[in-house]
């Protein structure tokens, strides 16, 4: 018996969710729209196999297909990214950090990521998160003039507390990340260099943005996002050691049975991403974003660093039009473009509140939005912000949205 039978109330909210992501323009630079290849297998029989261990040497019987499965999607990743080495079980993006952290120091070490308030992630040194508590961070961050990483400042740091790891890569950052110059300061230290590269790995794949292999030690990354695929984590290197520690930081170290259906996903999108289709998406995903970026900017919002050389951007909003991240995305919402406030540099609002807003496109160019969706959709987002106490403008631009999307229809069955 299927699920609107079995269980009413979870069927009646997949539904309204799957009208929301058909009725909203998706505008957070963390999500996608996967294929119905990727969700058939993510939904798949694979959901029942326990699979403890690695390929030919697992804990239970039974493993032989799953075993093929998962080398698959390793030979995949090492492929897409031209690396010797990859773990593809981890659960996530924050999984994956931990294990990497695992692999390569002790609970206590010193390491140097870049500040969440500046463009970081939780797992690159938050102080509630697992690796402010386990590890002893510190933190660099961007310029005050052009709001872009001050890679001075991150040796001069790295100089005086001599971390054992220096993490590079963000969450919230539009511009090329030099891992070249980061692997100089690493070395001139001593430290392992780590780079997660979650929001990238798409653009990295696809040859849009500068690849860290070679640079770095071990390399963590999210499998949806730009990359288009499942939610999930990879762990990549070229180091044979530093495989051997990250498989038993994975297992057993922090996980149990790995999430097979999910493995068989990421295989599937990684096949995707192999193909020169992908690539050309990539292109578009980065066009978007700087038609977005500049859209926005000539009405008079401001771009922090003054634009975006990847798919993401963040705006001051406090500063633009006089409004908070919360209350800003709470307009947007009502007006069905769907965001995230998010902390910009110098910031002066708690987390929860936020100065600024990240806006993100690649679902938008996954649904086919293009240079000239992006200027409308900069032109709406602006008309709905300075006007946001008009109920009668809200509605206008709220119809202007769903027109739009009804250009661009989302397969979602």
């Amino acid at each position: 018996m299927g699920l609107k039978t079995t269980d009413q109330a979870i069927y009646k909210l997949i539904q309204k969710e799957y009208k929301r992501q058909n009725d909203h323009v998706e505008l957070i630079a963390s999500e996608n729209y996967v294929s119905r290849a990727v969700r058939e297998a993510q939904g798949s029989i694979l959901t029942n196999k326990y699979a403890e261990g690695y390929p030919k040497k697992r804990y239970y019987g039974g493993c032989q297909y799953v075993d093929e499965i998962e080398t698959l999607a390793i030979e995949r990743a090492k492929k897409l990214f031209g690396v010797a080495y990859a773990n593809v079980q981890p659960h996530s993006g924050s999984g994956a950090n931990m294990a990497a952290y695992h692999a390569l120091i002790q609970k206590g070490d010193v390491v140097l990521g870049m500040s969440l308030s500046q463009g970081g992630h939780l797992t690159h040194g938050m102080n509630l998160n697992f690796s402010g508590q386990d590890y002893h961070f510190y933190s660099y961050g961007v310029t005050s003039k052009d709001e872009v990483i001050d890679y001075d400042e991150v040796l001069r740091i790295a100089r005086e507390v001599k971390p054992k790891l220096i993490v590079a890569g963000a969450s919230a950052y539009s511009r090329i990340i030099d891992f070249k110059r980061f692997k100089e300061i690493a070395c001139e230290v001593g430290a392992y260099l780590m780079v997660d590269m979650a929001h990238i790995a798409g653009l990295v794949a696809a040859g849009l943005h500068p690849t860290p292999v070679g640079y770095a030690d071990i390399m963590t990354s999210t499998t949806h996002k730009t990359l288009r695929g499942p939610r999930g984590g990879i762990i990549l290197t070229n180091d044979p050691e530093i495989a051997k520690n990250v498989n038993k930081a994975i297992f057993p170290g922090l996980q149990g049975g790995p999430l097979m259906h999910v493995i068989a996903a990421k295989a599937v999108a990684f096949q995707e991403a192999l193909d020169p289709s992908f690539k050309a998406y990539q292109e578009q995903v980065v066009k978007n974003a700087q038609c977005l970026s500049d859209g926005l900017m000539k009405r008079g919002i401001r771009v922090v660093s003054g634009g975006t050389d990847n798919h993401l951007l963040s705006i001051d909003v406090k500063q633009s039009v006089g409004l908070t991240g919360k209350d800003a995305e709470a307009i947007l919402d009502s007006v069905h473009i769907t965001c995230n406030k998010n902390t910009i540099p110098n910031e002066t609002e708690k987390p929860f509140i936020t100065s600024g807003l990240r806006l993100g496109t690649p679902a938008v160019t996954t649904r086919g939005f293009k240079e000239a969706e992006m200027d409308i959709l900069s032109s709406l987002i602006d008309k709905a912000l300075r006007h946001h106490q008009d109920s009668i403008i809200l509605e206008d631009v709220r119809k202007e949205v769903i027109a739009l999307l009804k250009k661009f229809p989302q397969s979602l069955a």
